[in-house]
């Protein structure tokens, strides 16, 4: 009997064996790490939600109010999300230097970094379009160029012109020029509907067409030479009308006074 008992494992034996075996296989550190690393999210998620509502006070408060609630001089913000503040404030539109019939893109004031926080504190007030990854507005394949090009001349070049160079609207609003614009930008323009612009949502426009428009309109607006030549601003039969009177006309004329003067009873007088 006392062999026996001798021999007897202890009680904890089996759970140290346990232990070794998970620390051995990574798998001690995947049971506890997911548990920190989300309270590091959610600390760090916590401390942008505080930095963007001292910048939002600052910066954004005198019109839209401190929590966001709007005011007679700007529209709530409650539920517009975090793509609607990358747009705006990363294309400088905000904060707005004057009102007045519509808001013009300028150098933004705020670094990218700024404008993450006040998009975690807006996101907060209430859900809304959330800011796109480089996957969703990235394409890799070419063919996404020429479906872009049938879904913009279908959603967007009444107003953007078949180009993308922009076009006048009434009442003194326009379409603004998408030259230049980022490929994130665009996206998020679409995705929020900014000022006179209708918004295009997942449920109306999926994900692939918004991604298929943003490659369309960044291969027609670079800055590569335009296989045409002249594009006379891209307007269209205006340009081209007003360029076929002036140079067309005004050619045919000129030479038909230089034959007049070149004749033989011109000569003779």
């Amino acid at each position: 009997m006392k062999k026996l008992s001798a021999r007897r494992r202890h009680p904890l034996a089996a759970l140290v064996v346990l232990l070794l075996a998970l620390a051995a296989t990574g798998g001690l550190y995947a049971a506890f790490a997911p548990a920190d690393k989300a309270q590091a999210d959610v600390a760090a998620q916590s401390l942008a939600i505080d930095e963007g509502k001292k910048l939002f006070a600052v910066g954004c408060s005198s019109c839209h109010g401190l929590n966001g609630q709007g005011s007679s001089d700007g529209p709530s913000l409650v539920g517009v999300g975090s793509a609607a503040v990358d747009f705006q404030v990363g294309t400088g539109r905000m904060p707005a230097q004057q009102p007045g019939a519509q808001v013009p893109r300028k150098k933004t004031i705020y670094s990218q970094a700024q404008i993450d926080q006040l998009a975690a504190f807006v996101s907060s007030l209430g859900p809304g379009p959330v800011t796109p990854t480089e996957e969703q507005f990235t394409s890799t394949n070419p063919e996404d160029i020429s479906k872009g090009g049938e879904l913009f001349r279908t959603n967007c070049a009444q107003c953007h012109n078949f180009a993308g160079q922009g076009g006048a609207l009434t009442k003194g609003k326009y379409a603004p020029s998408l030259e230049g614009v980022d490929a994130k930008h665009i996206y998020e323009a679409m995705q929020t509907g900014p000022q006179n612009m209708p918004s295009f949502p997942d449920t109306t426009m999926p994900e692939e067409q918004k991604k298929q428009i943003v490659a369309f309109v960044r291969h027609t607006t670079n800055d590569e030479p335009n296989p045409g030549g002249l594009t006379l601003g891209s307007l269209g039969p205006v340009t081209e009308g007003l360029f076929g009177w002036i140079f067309g006309l005004g050619t045919l004329i000129a030479v038909a006074i230089w034959v007049a003067a070149h004749t033989t009873k011109a000569k003779k007088s």
